[in-house]
């Protein structure tokens, strides 16, 4: 079974092309033109395990906004094509990761409704030329097209660049969690036998 997707947009704010690998290795080639942003999805896809090629050109003179909603987008339509029906897999999602003196956890739920609660209250600030409140931006648009239910905790933490990052590791960790296969699972973990 493949669970593979390949997504592209066309706007007239920016060009992404993203491929995906459910089943892979954590191996990744990511350029969006946002140094930091391409950091936390490296993130992403090694602490998954998941195959990540992402090719993306925004408009960057103005911000980088559209190019990170637009990147959240096709991730999370991404995740939704490659798991196809959900047939088999554990559907719910956990990771906690600490970075030096932050913890973050990441709780996701692939139920086909989408709804994101972000309790972590970052400053309207850069990290590098990266806008920290574009963080949150980006887990509202994967929601939003993946159809995942996603509750970011954040504990504590002082170091931005550590808390986006326990952030976006836990993110790689509880989405490597809900789209395992399970033997156990003949159909998909819902009582309604369909998750949509």
């Amino acid at each position: 079974m493949s669970r593979n997707a390949t997504i592209e947009r066309s706007t007239k704010e920016t060009q992404v092309c993203l491929e995906l690998e459910l089943d892979g290795r954590g191996e990744y080639k990511i350029e969006t033109g946002v140094p930091f942003f391409d950091h936390m999805l490296d993130q992403v896809a090694r602490h998954g395990f998941f195959n990540l090629t992402v090719a993306a050109k925004g408009d960057l003179e103005i911000d980088a906004h559209h190019t990170v909603e637009d990147v959240g987008i096709c991730l999370g339509a991404a995740f939704k094509k490659a798991l196809g029906d959900k047939k088999g897999i554990r559907r719910f999602g956990r990771g906690t990761m600490p970075m030096h003196e932050a913890l973050a956890s990441v709780i996701l739920d692939f139920s086909g409704r989408p709804f994101l609660v972000f309790n972590a209250d970052l400053p309207k600030v850069k990290v590098g030329e990266f806008d920290v409140e574009l963080v949150e931006e980006f887990f509202v648009a994967f929601c939003n097209h993946s159809g995942a239910n996603i509750h970011v905790n954040l504990a504590y933490g002082e170091n931005l660049h550590h808390i986006v990052e326990a952030i976006f590791k836990a993110f790689g960790r509880a989405l490597d969690d809900a789209t395992g296969l399970d033997p156990r699972i003949e159909t998909v973990m819902s009582s309604k036998g369909m998750l949509e």
